[in-house]
């Protein structure tokens, strides 16, 4: 059974005004066709909806019964079309992404902040998770999109760089390391070293370059969490090789830092998508502003 939205609002239209050539003026449609269509509408429901004399035109009973659900049902398109124009226009919507936690600490309030001033209808959400569960939010579709580390080669996902973020050496303000102008990489072995537990992208990262320049560093705390890392350091536990994003945050937890030379490691940041993927309207505004965040404000 197939009724059509020209149906029901020529129903409700005769409905209203009780008239066929008042209702045909009301819809802009000619009095024949509005016969022919709701002739169709009681055709298709099997019964008379309005009865007919020569002088009055009512409901019938079933007539009577189908008006509220007839109202209904157009006031529930009309406002599903409402909403939709709204989100195209972005005066409303959702949007949902996946942020790595030295990112979503850092940049990404600012970021937000932007957003929510040009489009402060649309409601966001953003899960704050590892880098690694931000890759498997993104496949398997629990996020539009994510902004983390560089997964590396992938199949069925892509991958745009916004900036570069070089890893830097994170020690306490008091720590014998600040006397040494320019430390090296046999410095910081000295000292008990602070860093993320394996399988972790980035534990893998620094073990595979350090072991490439046959550099050792004495290992003795492990976590999951870079922020628990930087909060380790910050009370004296040892040093770290921590995210430069995470350099504004030193000043309050009186930490200082030292860029590291040869090997300097790194890793790019950028926007991870499914492959194939085609962006909301309001995922596309706020990677816009995104994107225009990276090109007028300079990066270390």
């Amino acid at each position: 059974m197939n009724i059509t939205l020209k149906q029901i609002r020529a129903f409700l239209a005769v409905a209203q005004v009780k008239s066929f050539a008042e209702a045909a003026e009301l819809i802009h449609i000619s009095q024949p066709a509005l016969s022919t269509t709701i002739k169709n509408l009681e055709e298709t429901v099997g019964g008379k909806l309005f009865s007919r004399t020569t002088r009055t035109l009512v409901l019938t009973p079933e007539g009577e019964q189908f008006l509220p659900v007839a109202k209904r049902l157009l006031a529930d398109f009309d406002n599903a079309i409402i909403d939709l124009h709204e989100c195209f226009s972005l005066k409303r919507g959702t949007l949902s992404f996946a942020a790595m936690p030295s990112f979503a600490s850092t940049h990404l309030s600012k970021q937000l902040a932007s957003f929510n001033n040009q489009y402060s209808g649309i409601k966001v959400k953003v899960h704050d998770v590892i880098a690694e569960d931000a890759v498997e939010m993104v496949r398997g579709g629990k996020a539009e999109f994510a902004i983390s580390f560089d997964p590396g080669g992938s199949e069925d996902l892509n991958f745009e760089t916004l900036f570069t973020d070089e890893f830097i050496a994170a020690f306490p303000d008091t720590h014998p390391l600040n006397q040494i102008k320019n430390p090296q990489w046999q410095d910081l072995s000295q000292y008990a070293f602070i860093t993320l537990q394996r399988p972790s992208s980035i534990r893998l990262l620094l073990d595979e370059t350090l072991a490439n320049y046959d550099i050792s560093l004495n290992v003795a705390f492990e976590a999951n969490q870079l922020a628990t890392v930087v909060q380790m350091v910050a009370n004296n536990i040892g040093i770290s090789l921590i995210p430069s994003l995470y350099k504004q945050q030193f000043t309050a937890l009186n930490l200082n830092y030292c860029e590291m030379d040869e090997p300097r490691i790194s890793r790019r940041v950028g926007i991870i998508s499914k492959k194939r993927h085609s962006f909301s309207n309001t995922a596309k505004a706020f990677l816009t502003v995104v994107k225009q965040y990276y090109q007028s404000t300079p990066q270390n």
